[in-house]
């Protein structure tokens, strides 16, 4: 298992690349529109594909680069349901099962 904790001093987000060493598949987590370049960096210098962007929640702080690395990278978008942004490939639910190579990623709800 890959995982790298990025940070951004501008909106104090920190967004997470967490990846199958095996696979390559990947994800990242609260990504920020402003740092989609290092973000797309560092998964092109591990040799990763990434297969979900992934919110966990909507954000105030930051703008989310989920839309735009779906264009770039044809991942996959997700948000929790209860948000209800239509923009998402899918919405989340508690106990849904994301495959990542031969992990899972388990959506938990913290309301």
């Amino acid at each position: 298992m890959i995982i790298r904790q990025l940070f951004d001093e501008k909106t104090w987000t920190y967004t997470y690349l967490v990846a199958d060493k095996e696979s390559k598949e990947a994800v990242l987590i609260d990504p920020v529109l402003e740092k989609i370049d290092r973000d797309l960096q560092l998964v092109n210098e591990l040799g990763l594909k990434l297969v979900y962007a992934l919110d966990t929640h909507v954000h105030a702080d930051h703008i989310t680069a989920n839309g735009r690395l779906r264009e770039l990278t044809d991942c996959r978008t997700g948000v929790s349901a209860i948000s209800d942004v239509a923009c998402a490939s899918v919405g989340l639910h508690e106990a849904d099962r994301l495959p990542l190579g031969k992990h899972e990623i388990v959506v938990l709800s913290t309301p």
